[in-house]
């Protein structure tokens, strides 16, 4: 195997590593909110998404780049989520095709009420990553880049 190989399998490795994390958290952070809450990861990421607007609406566009979705994916969730009084859509005065999307008072109930079991969850998902010996690095290396958003370092007893 050559150097260009070594490195096309490191990326690989690093590849994995990080689907691997990703899939640990992801799957409980669906399978605890829908349980608790009702809600998907994806419908969690829209209404913290919206939330952190404070006062403001985002267009369409901008949702579908934060949750990674495509457009049309985006507006059948919007829909759904404005059917359930969640959000709701504002038409853009100076562009009668743009559209926005604002938070309800029901919708941030509904946060407010999913945020502490998607904090838990994701703590909890992130240590269950940091015990697999081969995601452990990629954990540290997350950890190290947002130190600030790490977990407190339980005491040591005396």
């Amino acid at each position: 195997m050559g150097i260009a190989d070594d490195a096309v399998e490191i990326r690989a490795q690093g590849w994995r590593a990080l689907a691997a994390v990703h899939g640990i958290i992801e799957s409980a952070l669906e399978k605890a909110l829908q349980n608790e809450h009702g809600l998907s990861v994806v419908e969690y990421t829209v209404l913290d998404a919206l939330s952190r607007q404070h006062g403001w609406h985002m267009r369409m566009q901008q949702l579908a780049r934060a949750t990674a979705l495509s457009s049309s994916a985006t507006t059948r969730l919007v829909t759904r989520l404005e059917d359930r009084g969640l959000l709701t859509r504002i038409l853009c005065v100076d562009d009668r095709r743009g559209i926005y999307t604002e938070l309800t008072a029901a919708g941030d109930a509904v946060l407010e009420q999913a945020r502490p079991t998607h904090d838990a969850t994701l703590h909890e998902a992130i240590e269950q990553a940091k015990q697999v010996p081969e995601l452990a690095p990629l954990v540290d290396a997350l950890d190290a880049l947002y130190p600030a958003l790490a977990p407190a370092a339980e005491p040591v007893p005396a």
